[in-house]
């Protein structure tokens, strides 16, 4: 299993607190007990006293990025890099003054450079077409990046090694690294620079994305005094939750899960000669995403057939595996001569006295036990082939 692992303008002292799930509140409370995160303080552009970090013991660090509307990226951004010790205490100043991003310790999405060498992190420019395929080896995403991917690039394997107190060389947390940005801030940096999910006319509208909850949090055009910071102060304490609830997800549901389909697939051959049956030993999991991935990585595309596993009640379950995780295409359905049996009826039909049932398109059947499942795998294999 591992061999497979290892190939692939004021300060404000409270902030808003969300309404959130208590598992993600259990998910927080963790990560605060390991890396105590203070409130998020913000200082005010004008101000007259912007210090600097330097190594004369300077304490104060400072985060510069625009004021004005604010959106996803450069929240997303902030807040990845207030996950890490060196900017945990860091003053957001929110300004497009260039005199006064110059004293900042850091700038995301504003100044008109991108310059990592110097910490600044912005994505407007002409001249910046980056994307995580240029300036990651062997990463496929095209998306140009915006301030969220470009701190990604840069600081994402240190924030989720922070997180999940991993090292950052950890295969865990190089596959949470991928898996984040693919189903986290890529979608951020597309929608900050305008690029759609398709060329086609979309059937409906999506205004629920974490984007579009960030851009609500911008104050009124109605009101005549907005406040220029609550929102923001909002819209980071937002996108702090959802990035470690995600975060969590991907080290511990989706991993362990990562690891039981990888277990499976390596001891397939105990299952049966074939190497087309793997088992789940503990029960269910979702496995359809972990199997193609783990299947490309060992070069045995479509080898794996049908999965095995017992339910929560006991009963054994057999499910055909798709062509790929989203589709309703089976390699190979369970025998036509059974879809949509049931109990004697199909026991007759298959002369497999255990059997329960088959789904009336072939994709998942049952039995009381485990060596009916398989034999309802194997006849199947077996007639699909004559």
């Amino acid at each position: 299993m591992w061999f497979i692992a290892s190939r692939l303008a004021r300060n404000y002292s409270q902030i808003f607190l969300l309404k959130t799930s208590s598992r993600t509140e259990t998910l927080l409370r963790k990560y605060h007990r390991r890396n105590p995160f203070p409130q998020f303080s913000f200082t005010s552009p004008i101000m007259n006293n912007v210090r600097r970090h330097s190594s004369t013991g300077s304490s104060s660090v400072n985060i510069g990025t625009h004021d004005g509307v604010f959106h996803c990226d450069e929240v997303l951004a902030v807040t990845m890099l207030r996950l890490l010790p060196d900017y945990s205490d860091a003053q957001v100043i929110r300004t497009r003054d260039m005199e006064i991003l110059k004293t900042c310790d850091i700038v995301v999405d504003v100044g008109g450079e991108y310059d990592p060498a110097n910490l600044r992190f912005d994505h407007h420019q002409r001249s910046f077409q980056d994307s995580m395929s240029t300036l990651v080896e062997g990463k496929p995403w095209t998306t140009r990046l915006s301030s969220a991917g470009l701190i990604y690039v840069h600081y994402g394997k240190a924030v989720i090694a922070q997180i999940i107190g991993k090292k950052k060389d950890d295969v865990v947390v190089q596959m949470i690294y991928d898996k984040m940005y693919e189903n986290f801030i890529e979608e951020i940096d597309a929608k900050d620079n305008g690029i759609s999910t398709c060329s086609c006319q979309p059937a409906y509208r999506i205004t629920t994305t974490l984007s579009d909850q960030v851009k609500r949090l911008n104050p009124s055009w109605k009101d005549p005094h907005p406040d220029p910071t609550d929102g923001f102060n909002k819209a980071l304490a937002l996108v702090k939750t959802e990035f470690l609830n995600r975060i969590y997800f991907y080290a511990e549901d989706w991993w362990e899960a990562y690891q039981i389909v990888a277990a499976a697939v390596d001891n397939r051959f105990e299952v049966d000669k074939s190497g087309k049956i793997i088992e789940f030993t503990n029960g269910g999991c979702p496995w359809k995403d972990h199997l193609a991935k783990i299947e490309q990585t060992l070069g045995i595309e479509g080898e794996i057939k049908y999965a095995i596993f017992a339910d929560p009640k006991g009963l054994w379950r057999v499910q055909a595996v798709p062509i790929s995780p989203e589709s309703f295409t089976l390699r190979v359905p369970l025998n036509k001569d059974w879809q949509g049996l049931r109990d004697k009826e199909l026991q007759e039909a298959s002369n497999i006295p255990t059997a329960s049932f088959v789904h009336a398109n072939g994709f998942i059947g049952g039995a009381a036990e485990r060596e009916s499942v398989i034999e309802m795998a194997r006849v199947s294999l077996a007639r699909h082939s004559d």
